[in-house]
């Protein structure tokens, strides 16, 4: 399940109920008969939502005067002990729940619900690394230590060279291995953005793919994106912006004189403060002394479409 639309606590019971139940019902029958077990006091509602057959669960309670009671989160063990079954739950962007009203006291009733559950393990993942360790990563937070904290590594750029080879050859259309691997290399193998940037140029091509192509959906791909970075860097200080200019410019040594004067930092305090700052925003992140930008686009975009250095 996918939490990223939701902001509060009644909205994440109702995704993770809805999330749930289809996950365990193949067919429309299947659906009316957990729901009914399940969760009758939701008040079900399953109806066909489109002609391919595709079901949609709805709830005919009203939360605002009947909250959906925390007991909803026990819904994955109560069907594990009765089909007698193991269940995986996971969730994604589960940063989103640091943004919650009362998120401290929400954190703690999944906790003390989900540590009990012995026939559920739960795969809780985000885009948001900074957010996501403020959560499992705080000793003063209820799920720290919850679990094994793992970072995943950038798929390989010789694992997407394969896969958009693959890809383009199973359409009917053509590209070459070193195109691919340019083509992803462009993006900074970044997951979303290589897929993004290979459909884009999937659409380009009559029957082979080119690097002019991929160049062309990139800075295409780029025009879409211009809007919402001038957006970010508006949200931004000016002296934040500047050093945001220093990171892409691969700057190392940030409180010698010379980066502090050439792109008017202002002193190292200062340096520190918006390093914090930018980090805790996700824009950059820091390996050891290496700081770098999160976002590949925006990285090519500051270096090609916003210089004032």
């Amino acid at each position: 399940m996918n939490i990223f639309k939701c902001g509060d606590e009644q909205e994440f019971y109702q995704t993770y109920a809805k999330s749930i139940m289809s996950q365990i019902s193949s067919t429309l029958e299947n659906m009316m008969s957990n729901a009914k077990e399940f969760i009758s006091s939701l008040l079900p509602k399953v109806a066909l939502s489109d002609p391919t057959g595709q079901y949609e669960l709805s709830f005919g309670l009203d939360v605002k005067s009947n909250p959906i009671g925390e007991d909803i989160l026990d819904l994955p063990q109560r069907i594990a002990t009765k089909k007698g079954k193991k269940i995986i739950a996971c969730i994604d962007e589960f940063q989103q729940i640091g943004e919650f009203a009362g998120s401290a006291r929400f954190q703690k009733i999944l906790r003390n619900h989900w540590q009990e559950q012995s026939d559920v393990a739960y795969v809780l993942y985000g885009s948001k690394k900074h957010m996501m360790l403020n959560i499992f990563g705080e000793y003063n937070s209820p799920f720290y230590r919850f679990g094994d904290i793992l970072f995943l590594p950038k798929i390989s750029n010789k694992d997407w060279c394969d896969y958009i080879v693959g890809r383009f050859s199973n359409t009917g259309k053509s590209i070459s291995p070193d195109v691919a691997s340019y083509l992803a290399e462009r993006v900074d193998n970044h997951s979303y953005y290589v897929q993004q940037l290979a459909q884009a140029c999937w659409l380009r091509s009559t029957v082979s793919c080119s690097e002019s192509v991929v160049d062309s959906a990139l800075e295409s791909i780029m025009d879409s994106l211009n809007l919402q970075f001038l957006n970010t860097m508006d949200s931004l200080t000016e002296k934040q912006r500047n050093y945001l200019c220093a990171v892409a410019d691969g700057v190392e040594h940030f409180s010698s004189t010379e980066t502090l004067s050439r792109y008017k930092l202002g002193t190292n305090g200062n340096v520190r403060i918006m390093r914090d700052a930018l980090r805790k925003r996700d824009i950059i992140d820091v390996e050891g002394k290496r700081v770098f930008i999160q976002d590949p686009m925006f990285l090519l975009w500051l270096k090609t479409q916003y210089r004032t250095f």
